[in-house]
Protein backbone atom coordinates (compact mmCIF):
# COMPACT_ATOMS: atom_id res chain seq x y z
CA UNK A 1 0.00 0.00 0.00
CA UNK A 2 3.17 2.26 0.83
CA UNK A 3 6.17 1.37 -1.76
CA UNK A 4 9.53 2.51 -1.50
CA UNK A 5 8.54 5.19 -4.54
CA UNK A 6 6.29 6.82 -2.39
CA UNK A 7 8.47 7.06 0.35
CA UNK A 8 11.32 8.32 -2.08
CA UNK A 9 9.39 11.18 -3.58
CA UNK A 10 8.05 12.11 0.00
CA UNK A 11 11.46 12.26 1.40
CA UNK A 12 12.63 14.63 -1.54
CA UNK A 13 9.80 16.95 -0.94
CA UNK A 14 10.72 17.32 2.81
CA UNK A 15 14.12 16.82 3.00
CA UNK A 16 15.31 20.67 2.18
CA UNK A 17 13.39 21.50 5.67
CA UNK A 18 14.77 18.10 7.08
CA UNK A 19 18.24 19.17 6.13
CA UNK A 20 18.23 22.58 7.67
CA UNK A 21 16.91 21.54 10.88
CA UNK A 22 19.13 18.37 11.75
CA UNK A 23 22.34 20.58 10.37
CA UNK A 24 21.12 23.17 12.90
CA UNK A 25 20.72 20.70 15.35
CA UNK A 26 23.80 18.79 14.59
CA UNK A 27 26.00 21.64 15.21
CA UNK A 28 24.62 22.60 18.52
CA UNK A 29 24.85 19.06 19.78
CA UNK A 30 28.35 18.15 18.53
CA UNK A 31 29.42 21.49 20.63
CA UNK A 32 28.49 19.75 23.17
CA UNK A 33 30.33 16.59 22.81
CA UNK A 34 28.03 14.09 21.24
CA UNK A 35 28.49 11.84 18.62
CA UNK A 36 25.15 12.96 16.61
CA UNK A 37 25.68 9.70 14.05
CA UNK A 38 25.89 7.03 17.01
CA UNK A 39 22.52 8.91 18.44
CA UNK A 40 20.79 8.49 14.86
CA UNK A 41 22.22 4.98 15.04
CA UNK A 42 20.33 4.28 18.31
CA UNK A 43 17.50 5.31 17.75
CA UNK A 44 17.49 3.18 14.09
CA UNK A 45 18.28 0.18 15.86
CA UNK A 46 15.65 1.01 18.42
CA UNK A 47 12.22 -0.98 17.59
CA UNK A 48 8.60 -1.63 19.85
CA UNK A 49 6.45 -3.92 19.23
CA UNK A 50 2.88 -3.52 18.08
CA UNK A 51 0.25 -5.47 19.81
CA UNK A 52 -2.16 -7.63 17.55
CA UNK A 53 -4.75 -6.42 19.61
CA UNK A 54 -4.14 -2.24 19.17
CA UNK A 55 -4.80 -2.73 15.37
CA UNK A 56 -8.76 -1.91 15.52
CA UNK A 57 -10.49 0.74 17.60
CA UNK A 58 -10.69 -0.18 21.53
CA UNK A 59 -13.13 1.72 23.14
CA UNK A 60 -14.35 1.42 26.53
CA UNK A 61 -17.45 -0.55 28.44
CA UNK A 62 -19.38 2.42 27.25
CA UNK A 63 -19.42 2.43 23.63
CA UNK A 64 -17.30 1.27 20.78
CA UNK A 65 -16.77 3.61 17.65
CA UNK A 66 -15.37 1.21 14.76
CA UNK A 67 -14.59 3.50 11.90
CA UNK A 68 -14.22 1.23 8.85
CA UNK A 69 -11.33 -0.87 7.59
CA UNK A 70 -10.12 -2.99 10.38
CA UNK A 71 -8.55 -6.01 10.01
CA UNK A 72 -10.93 -8.75 10.42
CA UNK A 73 -7.97 -11.51 10.07
CA UNK A 74 -4.39 -12.00 11.49
CA UNK A 75 -3.20 -12.13 8.29
CA UNK A 76 -4.42 -8.67 7.64
CA UNK A 77 -3.18 -7.27 11.18
CA UNK A 78 0.55 -8.52 10.11
CA UNK A 79 0.02 -6.35 6.70
CA UNK A 80 -1.06 -3.52 8.88
CA UNK A 81 2.03 -3.53 11.63
CA UNK A 82 3.88 -4.15 7.96
CA UNK A 83 2.69 -0.84 6.82
CA UNK A 84 3.69 1.31 9.86
CA UNK A 85 7.06 -0.38 9.71
CA UNK A 86 6.96 0.35 6.03
CA UNK A 87 6.56 4.06 7.35
CA UNK A 88 8.74 4.44 10.54
CA UNK A 89 11.21 1.45 10.77
CA UNK A 90 10.80 1.33 14.18
CA UNK A 91 7.62 -1.75 14.50
CA UNK A 92 9.23 -4.27 13.15
CA UNK A 93 7.89 -6.85 15.50
CA UNK A 94 4.36 -7.44 16.58
CA UNK A 95 2.62 -9.73 19.67
CA UNK A 96 0.17 -11.86 19.65
CA UNK A 97 -2.67 -11.90 22.21
CA UNK A 98 -3.65 -15.64 22.33
CA UNK A 99 -6.66 -16.69 21.78
CA UNK A 100 -7.73 -13.47 20.25
CA UNK A 101 -5.33 -14.30 17.21
CA UNK A 102 -4.52 -17.99 17.14
CA UNK A 103 -2.50 -18.72 14.53
CA UNK A 104 -4.29 -21.22 11.55
CA UNK A 105 -0.71 -21.96 9.15
CA UNK A 106 2.09 -21.33 11.68
CA UNK A 107 4.40 -21.62 8.37
CA UNK A 108 2.60 -18.72 5.95
CA UNK A 109 2.12 -16.69 8.91
CA UNK A 110 5.91 -16.86 9.26
CA UNK A 111 6.81 -16.45 5.83
CA UNK A 112 3.93 -13.27 5.46
CA UNK A 113 6.02 -11.66 8.75
CA UNK A 114 8.99 -12.13 6.79
CA UNK A 115 7.58 -10.01 3.77
CA UNK A 116 6.65 -7.29 6.09
CA UNK A 117 10.43 -7.48 7.70
CA UNK A 118 8.15 -8.47 10.95
CA UNK A 119 9.30 -10.83 14.02
CA UNK A 120 6.98 -11.84 16.50
CA UNK A 121 7.71 -10.37 19.77
CA UNK A 122 5.86 -12.22 23.05
CA UNK A 123 2.93 -14.11 22.79
CA UNK A 124 0.42 -13.28 25.78
CA UNK A 125 -2.15 -15.54 27.09
CA UNK A 126 -5.01 -14.21 28.36
CA UNK A 127 -7.00 -15.91 31.74
CA UNK A 128 -9.23 -12.48 32.60
CA UNK A 129 -12.01 -13.84 30.11
CA UNK A 130 -13.91 -16.78 29.58
CA UNK A 131 -13.56 -18.22 25.86
CA UNK A 132 -17.03 -19.38 24.05
CA UNK A 133 -17.05 -23.13 25.07
CA UNK A 134 -14.70 -23.36 27.91
CA UNK A 135 -15.31 -25.88 30.56
CA UNK A 136 -13.86 -23.56 33.41
CA UNK A 137 -14.62 -19.72 34.34
CA UNK A 138 -11.97 -17.62 35.98
CA UNK A 139 -14.86 -15.19 37.16
CA UNK A 140 -13.22 -15.41 40.65
CA UNK A 141 -9.29 -16.12 39.18
CA UNK A 142 -7.32 -18.24 37.60
CA UNK A 143 -4.29 -19.14 38.67
CA UNK A 144 -4.91 -18.14 41.83
CA UNK A 145 -8.29 -20.08 42.28
CA UNK A 146 -8.77 -21.96 45.20
CA UNK A 147 -10.11 -25.04 42.59
CA UNK A 148 -7.18 -26.91 41.36
CA UNK A 149 -8.84 -28.15 38.05
CA UNK A 150 -9.33 -24.26 37.18
CA UNK A 151 -5.81 -23.48 37.90
CA UNK A 152 -4.65 -26.26 36.38
CA UNK A 153 -7.13 -24.60 33.27
CA UNK A 154 -5.24 -21.72 33.31
CA UNK A 155 -1.61 -23.27 33.48
CA UNK A 156 -2.42 -25.42 31.03
CA UNK A 157 -3.53 -22.14 28.80
CA UNK A 158 -0.63 -20.40 29.56
CA UNK A 159 1.79 -23.50 28.10
CA UNK A 160 -0.29 -24.14 25.09
CA UNK A 161 0.51 -19.89 24.21
CA UNK A 162 4.16 -21.40 25.14
CA UNK A 163 3.99 -23.74 22.40
CA UNK A 164 2.06 -21.23 19.56
CA UNK A 165 5.05 -18.88 20.45
CA UNK A 166 7.35 -21.72 19.68
CA UNK A 167 6.39 -22.46 16.62
CA UNK A 168 6.17 -18.56 15.40
CA UNK A 169 9.96 -18.39 17.26
CA UNK A 170 8.84 -15.46 19.90
CA UNK A 171 11.12 -15.71 22.88
CA UNK A 172 8.92 -14.43 25.64
CA UNK A 173 5.40 -14.89 27.52
CA UNK A 174 3.73 -12.20 28.94
CA UNK A 175 1.15 -12.89 31.88
CA UNK A 176 -0.80 -10.08 33.35
CA UNK A 177 -3.48 -11.38 35.64
CA UNK A 178 -6.88 -10.07 36.37
CA UNK A 179 -7.11 -12.23 39.77
CA UNK A 180 -7.98 -10.54 42.96
CA UNK A 181 -11.08 -9.90 45.10
CA UNK A 182 -13.22 -6.93 45.00
CA UNK A 183 -14.91 -7.29 48.61
CA UNK A 184 -13.13 -7.85 51.76
CA UNK A 185 -13.19 -11.70 53.12
CA UNK A 186 -13.34 -12.88 49.36
CA UNK A 187 -10.38 -14.20 49.32
CA UNK A 188 -6.96 -15.62 51.40
CA UNK A 189 -5.00 -13.28 50.79
CA UNK A 190 -1.58 -14.64 51.63
CA UNK A 191 -3.28 -18.32 50.69
CA UNK A 192 -4.40 -16.45 46.95
CA UNK A 193 -0.72 -15.25 46.40
CA UNK A 194 1.02 -18.80 47.05
CA UNK A 195 -1.26 -20.58 44.59
CA UNK A 196 -0.58 -18.05 41.86
CA UNK A 197 3.09 -19.03 42.89
CA UNK A 198 2.63 -22.40 42.53
CA UNK A 199 0.54 -21.78 39.20
CA UNK A 200 3.52 -19.50 38.03
CA UNK A 201 6.58 -22.11 38.96
CA UNK A 202 4.27 -24.80 36.97
CA UNK A 203 4.37 -22.51 33.99
CA UNK A 204 8.00 -21.64 34.15
CA UNK A 205 9.10 -25.09 34.25
CA UNK A 206 7.76 -25.63 30.53
CA UNK A 207 9.67 -22.19 29.40
CA UNK A 208 12.30 -23.21 26.78
CA UNK A 209 15.77 -22.29 27.91
CA UNK A 210 16.10 -19.10 25.99
CA UNK A 211 13.00 -17.73 26.44
CA UNK A 212 11.73 -15.05 29.52
CA UNK A 213 8.34 -14.85 31.23
CA UNK A 214 7.18 -11.33 31.90
CA UNK A 215 5.11 -10.60 34.66
CA UNK A 216 3.02 -7.64 34.74
CA UNK A 217 1.20 -6.16 37.98
CA UNK A 218 -1.43 -3.71 38.46
CA UNK A 219 -3.14 -1.77 41.72
CA UNK A 220 -6.96 -2.57 40.55
CA UNK A 221 -9.38 -3.11 38.01
CA UNK A 222 -11.17 -5.35 37.10
CA UNK A 223 -11.19 -5.92 41.02
CA UNK A 224 -11.31 -3.19 43.41
CA UNK A 225 -10.20 -4.46 46.26
CA UNK A 226 -7.14 -6.55 45.67
CA UNK A 227 -4.90 -7.89 43.07
CA UNK A 228 -2.87 -11.05 43.25
CA UNK A 229 -0.42 -8.70 42.04
CA UNK A 230 -0.62 -5.53 43.13
CA UNK A 231 2.60 -3.68 42.25
CA UNK A 232 6.11 -4.02 41.55
CA UNK A 233 7.39 -5.52 44.33
CA UNK A 234 5.00 -8.35 44.02
CA UNK A 235 5.94 -8.96 40.64
CA UNK A 236 9.75 -8.68 41.81
CA UNK A 237 9.40 -11.40 44.26
CA UNK A 238 6.89 -13.85 42.39
CA UNK A 239 9.72 -13.49 39.42
CA UNK A 240 12.56 -13.82 41.96
CA UNK A 241 11.43 -16.76 43.14
CA UNK A 242 11.03 -18.75 39.72
CA UNK A 243 14.05 -18.21 38.58
CA UNK A 244 16.52 -16.04 36.19
CA UNK A 245 14.35 -15.95 32.80
CA UNK A 246 11.36 -14.87 34.83
CA UNK A 247 11.28 -10.78 35.39
CA UNK A 248 9.04 -7.75 35.63
CA UNK A 249 7.13 -6.24 33.51
CA UNK A 250 6.27 -2.53 33.99
CA UNK A 251 3.07 -1.02 32.04
CA UNK A 252 2.67 2.53 32.33
CA UNK A 253 -0.66 2.32 32.62
CA UNK A 254 -0.54 -0.07 35.84
CA UNK A 255 0.26 2.12 38.18
CA UNK A 256 -1.52 4.84 40.75
CA UNK A 257 -1.36 8.25 39.76
CA UNK A 258 1.66 10.02 40.77
CA UNK A 259 3.92 7.00 40.71
CA UNK A 260 7.53 7.74 40.17
CA UNK A 261 7.77 5.28 37.82
CA UNK A 262 11.28 6.61 36.62
CA UNK A 263 12.35 5.02 40.37
CA UNK A 264 10.73 1.57 39.80
CA UNK A 265 12.85 1.56 36.44
CA UNK A 266 15.73 2.09 38.44
CA UNK A 267 15.48 -0.31 41.18
CA UNK A 268 14.34 -3.42 38.39
CA UNK A 269 17.14 -2.55 36.24
CA UNK A 270 19.70 -2.54 39.52
CA UNK A 271 18.84 -5.77 39.83
CA UNK A 272 18.21 -7.50 36.35
CA UNK A 273 14.82 -7.91 36.45
CA UNK A 274 13.44 -5.57 34.00
CA UNK A 275 12.33 -7.94 31.20
CA UNK A 276 9.92 -5.48 29.41
CA UNK A 277 8.49 -2.14 28.93
CA UNK A 278 4.26 -1.77 27.36
CA UNK A 279 4.22 2.29 26.59
CA UNK A 280 0.67 4.09 26.85
CA UNK A 281 -0.26 7.31 29.01
CA UNK A 282 -3.02 8.00 30.99
CA UNK A 283 -4.49 11.06 33.31
CA UNK A 284 -6.35 8.64 36.34
CA UNK A 285 -5.75 5.09 35.76
CA UNK A 286 -5.06 2.29 32.68
CA UNK A 287 -6.52 5.14 30.44
CA UNK A 288 -4.03 3.45 27.87
CA UNK A 289 -3.89 6.83 25.45
CA UNK A 290 -1.19 7.80 23.29
CA UNK A 291 2.08 7.72 24.25
CA UNK A 292 3.71 11.13 25.25
CA UNK A 293 0.26 12.47 24.65
CA UNK A 294 -0.52 13.30 28.68
CA UNK A 295 3.26 13.46 30.41
CA UNK A 296 5.79 13.74 27.97
CA UNK A 297 8.18 14.63 30.56
CA UNK A 298 7.40 11.73 32.86
CA UNK A 299 8.16 9.67 29.75
CA UNK A 300 11.65 11.50 29.25
CA UNK A 301 12.53 11.05 33.01
CA UNK A 302 11.64 7.34 32.86
CA UNK A 303 13.90 7.37 29.23
CA UNK A 304 16.58 8.83 31.39
CA UNK A 305 17.10 6.11 33.78
CA UNK A 306 16.46 3.37 31.24
CA UNK A 307 19.33 4.72 29.14
CA UNK A 308 21.07 4.88 32.19
CA UNK A 309 20.77 1.24 32.96
CA UNK A 310 21.22 -0.21 29.58
CA UNK A 311 24.32 1.75 30.19
CA UNK A 312 25.75 1.03 33.77
CA UNK A 313 23.87 -2.21 34.66
CA UNK A 314 23.57 -5.81 33.81
CA UNK A 315 20.35 -5.85 33.12
CA UNK A 316 19.00 -8.12 29.99
CA UNK A 317 17.64 -6.67 26.90
CA UNK A 318 14.15 -5.30 27.47
CA UNK A 319 10.91 -6.11 25.35
CA UNK A 320 9.32 -2.96 24.13
CA UNK A 321 5.71 -3.05 22.78
CA UNK A 322 2.80 -0.47 22.81
CA UNK A 323 -0.27 -1.48 24.77
CA UNK A 324 -3.12 1.21 24.41
CA UNK A 325 -6.76 1.47 23.00
CA UNK A 326 -7.68 3.73 20.31
CA UNK A 327 -11.54 4.87 20.34
CA UNK A 328 -11.57 8.12 18.73
CA UNK A 329 -8.17 7.97 16.28
CA UNK A 330 -7.22 6.24 13.54
CA UNK A 331 -5.77 3.56 15.30
CA UNK A 332 -2.57 3.12 12.67
CA UNK A 333 -2.01 7.03 13.28
CA UNK A 334 -2.67 6.67 16.93
CA UNK A 335 0.08 4.12 16.68
CA UNK A 336 2.21 6.05 14.73
CA UNK A 337 2.25 8.83 17.19
CA UNK A 338 3.45 6.55 20.10
CA UNK A 339 6.26 5.41 18.10
CA UNK A 340 7.51 8.90 17.70
CA UNK A 341 6.86 9.62 20.97
CA UNK A 342 8.87 6.94 22.33
CA UNK A 343 11.64 7.60 19.95
CA UNK A 344 11.78 11.33 21.26
CA UNK A 345 11.40 10.45 24.84
CA UNK A 346 14.36 8.11 23.97
CA UNK A 347 16.77 10.66 21.74
CA UNK A 348 16.21 13.03 24.46
CA UNK A 349 17.73 10.86 27.05
CA UNK A 350 20.63 10.16 24.68
CA UNK A 351 21.82 13.87 24.97
CA UNK A 352 21.80 14.07 28.60
CA UNK A 353 25.44 15.72 29.25
CA UNK A 354 25.86 12.69 31.80
CA UNK A 355 29.33 13.86 33.16
CA UNK A 356 28.07 17.16 34.02
CA UNK A 357 24.92 15.44 35.44
CA UNK A 358 27.08 12.75 37.46
CA UNK A 359 29.13 15.96 38.69
CA UNK A 360 25.96 18.26 39.51
CA UNK A 361 25.26 15.17 41.65
CA UNK A 362 28.56 14.59 43.69
CA UNK A 363 28.35 18.21 44.25
CA UNK A 364 24.60 18.19 45.64
CA UNK A 365 23.91 21.07 43.32
CA UNK A 366 20.22 20.85 42.91
CA UNK A 367 19.31 23.48 40.44
CA UNK A 368 22.31 22.51 38.14
CA UNK A 369 21.42 18.95 37.80
CA UNK A 370 17.47 20.09 37.25
CA UNK A 371 19.00 22.53 34.43
CA UNK A 372 20.79 19.15 32.44
CA UNK A 373 18.05 17.45 32.24
CA UNK A 374 15.59 19.46 30.89
CA UNK A 375 17.86 21.63 28.88
CA UNK A 376 18.02 17.72 27.27
CA UNK A 377 14.08 17.61 27.61
CA UNK A 378 14.02 21.06 26.12
CA UNK A 379 15.76 20.31 23.20
CA UNK A 380 13.58 19.77 20.20
CA UNK A 381 15.28 16.03 19.08
CA UNK A 382 12.64 15.13 16.03
CA UNK A 383 15.39 16.12 13.16
CA UNK A 384 16.99 13.10 14.96
CA UNK A 385 13.97 10.58 14.74
CA UNK A 386 13.32 11.54 11.12
CA UNK A 387 17.15 11.15 10.15
CA UNK A 388 16.50 7.74 11.75
CA UNK A 389 14.17 6.81 9.77
CA UNK A 390 15.51 7.99 6.74
CA UNK A 391 18.60 6.71 7.21
CA UNK A 392 16.41 3.16 7.50
CA UNK A 393 14.56 3.88 4.23
CA UNK A 394 11.65 4.91 5.94
CA UNK A 395 9.31 8.44 5.84
CA UNK A 396 10.72 11.82 7.00
CA UNK A 397 6.72 12.13 8.12
CA UNK A 398 5.34 8.98 8.49
CA UNK A 399 1.51 10.23 9.29
CA UNK A 400 1.92 12.82 6.57
CA UNK A 401 2.50 10.11 4.20
CA UNK A 402 -0.30 7.96 5.77
CA UNK A 403 -2.71 10.87 5.14
CA UNK A 404 -1.17 12.17 0.95
CA UNK A 405 -1.26 8.23 0.77
CA UNK A 406 -5.39 8.29 1.92
CA UNK A 407 -4.02 4.88 3.51
CA UNK A 408 -7.24 4.40 6.01
CA UNK A 409 -10.11 5.31 2.44
CA UNK A 410 -8.10 2.36 0.55
CA UNK A 411 -8.63 0.11 3.72
CA UNK A 412 -11.87 1.03 4.36
CA UNK A 413 -12.48 0.06 0.57
CA UNK A 414 -10.68 -2.85 0.55
CA UNK A 415 -12.19 -4.79 3.97
CA UNK A 416 -15.48 -2.70 4.32
CA UNK A 417 -16.92 0.13 5.93
CA UNK A 418 -17.93 -2.43 8.97
CA UNK A 419 -15.04 -4.32 9.19
CA UNK A 420 -14.41 -4.62 12.85
CA UNK A 421 -10.90 -6.03 14.46
CA UNK A 422 -10.76 -9.02 16.77
CA UNK A 423 -9.50 -8.97 19.71
CA UNK A 424 -10.67 -6.12 22.08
Amino acid sequence: MITDQDISVHNEQKFKVHSSEIQHLETKLQDKGFDVKNIISDLARFQVAIPSWALGTGGTRFGRFPGGGEPTSLEEKIADVGLLHKLNASSGAISLHIPWDIPENTNQLIALAKEHNLAFDAVNSNTFQDQPNAEVSYKFGSLCHIDPGIRKAAVDHNKEVIRIGKELDSKALTIWLADGSTFPGQHNLRGALQRTHESLASIYDDLPEDWKLLLEYKPYEPNFYSMVIPDWGTSFLLVSKLGEKARTLVDLGHHLPNTNIEQIVAVLMSESKLGGFHFNDSKYGDDDLTVGSLKPYQMFLIFNELVDGMRNTQNPEISWMIDASHNLKDPLEDLLQSVEAILIAYAQALIVDRKSLALAQEKNDVARAQEILQDAYRTDVRPLVAAARMQSGAALDPISLYRSAEVRSRLVKERGLHAVATGL
